[in-house]
C-alpha cells in the first residue's frame, strides 16, 4: 500500500511519535486516513480509516478498533495495525476509528479501559451530526457498530461492549462484537498483569480479566459475537471458556468461535506468510458484514 506521505506507514509497535502525519491517502485503493485528538486533557487520539466513496454518499457501517500489544506496546499508527485495519476496512466497506489509548506501565490500568470507553463515548457525541469530527458526522452510521480487537485489545473491545450496554450510552447501537485471541485471566496470578494493574488480583476473580464474574454481562447489548482462537495459543482456554459462558448466560445474542489450527498468539502479525491468514481475514471480514 501506497500512502502519501510516507510516514503515516512507516512506523512500527511502539507508541506513536509526536511527527506521525496527521493525514495519508493510498494511493491504490483510494483509502484515506486521519489522525485526530479525542482528549486534550488526557491526548487520547485515534486514527480513522474512510475507504473510497464510490457513488453517491451513504452512511457506512463503524468499526471501532482496539490495538494489542500487552496493555504496553502499539498504536493504531504502527505499520502492523495500520495495515490490518486498512484490509478490513477495504474489504468490508466500513468505517474504522482506532482508538490510540494510553499505554502501561507510564499510565497504570485501568486508564486504558477508561480511555477505550472514552473513545465509544467520543464517537456517540457524533450522533446529532454535529460531532467534532466531520468523517464521522458525514459518513458514519452509528446505529452499526462493530467493535473489535486482537489480544489485550480484545479485551477492551469486550469491556468496552458491556459498559456500553450497562449505561445505555446514547446515540451508538453496538451490533457486533468481534474479540481476536482475547487476553483473559487465569486462576493463577500474572505478575505481569499485577505489575500494571496493583490495584488487580491478576487471576479470573477480576471481573476485566474473567468476563463471566462481570455483574453487567447481561446486559452487553449487541445482536453477536465472533471468539477468534489459535490452536497453539496460550490464552486460547480464556477464548474458549469465554464461547461457552457467552453460550449460557442467556444475554440474547448469537455467539460464534472460530479456531485457526496449528497456529499461535496473533499469528496474522507475527507469521505474515501463514496460509492461514486468508481464511482468518475472511472469517472476520465475513462477521464484520453480518446483518
Amino acid at each position: 500500500m501506497k500512502y502519501s506521505p510516507k510516514s503515516t506507514n512507516q512506523q512500527n509497535l511502539s507508541h506513536h511519535r509526536s511527527d506521525v502525519a496527521r493525514f495519508g491517502v493510498d494511493t491504490e485503493t483510494g483509502l484515506q486516513t486521519k489522525d485526530v485528538v479525542i482528549s486534550p486533557e488526557t491526548n487520547v487520539k485515534a486514527r480513522i480509516f474512510l475507504p473510497k466513496i464510490n457513488g453517491p454518499a451513504k452512511k457506512l457501517p463503524l468499526l471501532v478498533h482496539y490495538h494489542g500489544g500487552g496493555f504496553c506496546l502499539g498504536s493504531p499508527y504502527g505499520r502492523t495495525f495500520t495495515t490490518l485495519l486498512s484490509a478490513l476496512v477495504t474489504q468490508a466497506n466500513v468505517m474504522a476509528v482506532s482508538i490510540d489509548y494510553r499505554l502501561a506501565p507510564e499510565h497504570k490500568l485501568p486508564t486504558a479501559y477508561d480511555d477505550s470507553l472514552a473513545g465509544l463515548q467520543w464517537i456517540a457525541t457524533h450522533s446529532d451530526g454535529k460531532g467534532a469530527e466531520p468523517w464521522i458526522n458525514e459518513h458514519a452510521d452509528l446505529g452499526r457498530v462493530i467493535l473489535a480487537g486482537e489480544s489485550a485489545g480484545a479485551t477492551l473491545a469486550q469491556y468496552v461492549a458491556v459498559q456500553a450496554g450497562a449505561a445505555g450510552l446514547c446515540g451508538v447501537a453496538v451490533k457486533n462484537l468481534l474479540i481476536v485471541h482475547p487476553f483473559f485471566g487465569g486462576r493463577e496470578p500474572d505478575k505481569f498483569y499485577q505489575y500494571m494493574c496493583p490495584t488487580s488480583s491478576g487471576t479470573d476473580d477480576d471481573p476485566k480479566l474473567n468476563p463471566e464474574v462481570v455483574p453487567d454481562l447481561l446486559k452487553l447489548k449487541c445482536d453477536a459475537v465472533l471468539v477468534c482462537v489459535a490452536e497453539k495459543d496460550k490464552f486460547k482456554g480464556g477464548g474458549v471458556a469465554y464461547y461457552e459462558a457467552m453460550k449460557k448466560c442467556g444475554w440474547g445474542g448469537t455467539v460464534y468461535c472460530h479456531e485457526t489450527k496449528g497456529e499461535d498468539h496473533c499469528f496474522h502479525f507475527f507469521n505474515p506468510r501463514s496460509e492461514n491468514i486468508g481464511p482468518l481475514m475472511k472469517k472476520m471480514v465475513d462477521f464484520i458484514q453480518l446483518d
